[in-house]
């Protein structure tokens, strides 16, 4: 089925088919998977930017593909969601793929990356929550009054960014719809994190074979820009990018500069996956 952003959609069965999980693809080249972040998926600039380059598939997490809510009630565990993704790949046909990840989305595509090395050709991590620091704790997000999201998550919380994660509706069916949307999306990502989205990582990150991108919103007001250097302390040979003038969410405020950043680094000679 094809969407109005030019994406191609299927629907895929995994975990016994108790779990169904939709996948927009768009573009042409080797396979990129992209991660969606705890406010459900998305397709942005950002997106279309890598479909220059790389065939983008983006899966949406578990209970937040559309008539499927209950799905996520099917695992119980992070490392249940790890191999529900293992198995959507399996289903796709892709053996081996660049990684690229946001946030919650990001964690997972570090935490696949250490289960099976041979599935990332390279991993790209914006913004990726998963290690704790007691003196720069996560903010819960989860904790947050609506009205407060937009400017944690984004240096300019009403920029074209914000707009495209809160998107306001002029019909109240579509606002209570969007509405129920974003909070079950969080609901559905916070029950494999919180109340610590520490659920040792940095454990098995050595098992991370493929270079990797950290890229960083300099005034992250979610993550601390201090978890770069961490992350790059667990993954050898990380290449660090920190972005001025964005939080959070770096790639839905400046999608053309990260977009680059991120096909300058995985077109690279040893980068194709």
């Amino acid at each position: 089925m094809s969407g109005l952003d030019g994406t191609q959609a299927r629907t895929l069965p995994v975990w016994q088919a108790k779990v169904r999980m939709r996948v927009l693809s768009k573009g042409a080249g080797p396979a990129l998977i992209f991660f969606h972040g705890p406010w459900g998926l998305h397709w942005n600039p950002f997106l279309d930017r890598l479909a220059e380059d790389f065939t983008v598939h983006a899966p949406e997490h578990p209970g937040t593909t559309p008539g499927a809510p209950d799905d996520i009630s099917q695992l119980d565990s992070l490392w249940d969601l790890i191999l529900c993704y293992d198995e959507l790949l399996e289903q796709m046909g892709v053996e081996r793929a660049a990684l690229v990840g946001h946030s919650f989305g990001a964690m997972i595509a570090c935490e696949l990356a250490a289960a099976y090395p041979r599935r990332a050709g390279r991993l790209a991590l914006i913004d990726p929550i998963g290690l704790w620091r007691d003196d720069a704790p996560v903010t819960n997000w989860m904790m947050l009054e609506r009205s407060e999201m937009p400017g944690y998550i984004f240096r300019d919380p009403s920029g074209a960014g914000a707009r495209l994660l809160f998107a306001q509706h002029e019909e109240e069916e579509a606002r209570v719809a969007a509405q129920v949307g974003l909070t079950w999306a969080m609901g559905s990502t916070g029950k494999f994190i919180w109340p610590i989205p520490d659920k040792g990582l940095k454990k098995r990150m050595h098992r991370v074979k493929a270079p990797t991108l950290v890229l960083w919103g300099a005034e992250d007001r979610i993550a601390s820009p201090v978890y770069a250097e961490e992350f790059a302390r667990h993954l050898t040979g990380a290449r660090v990018e920190r972005v001025t003038g964005t939080g959070h969410a770096p790639h839905l405020e400046q999608p053309v500069a990260v977009g680059n950043l991120v096909r300058e680094f995985l077109r690279s000679p040893a980068g194709r996956a």
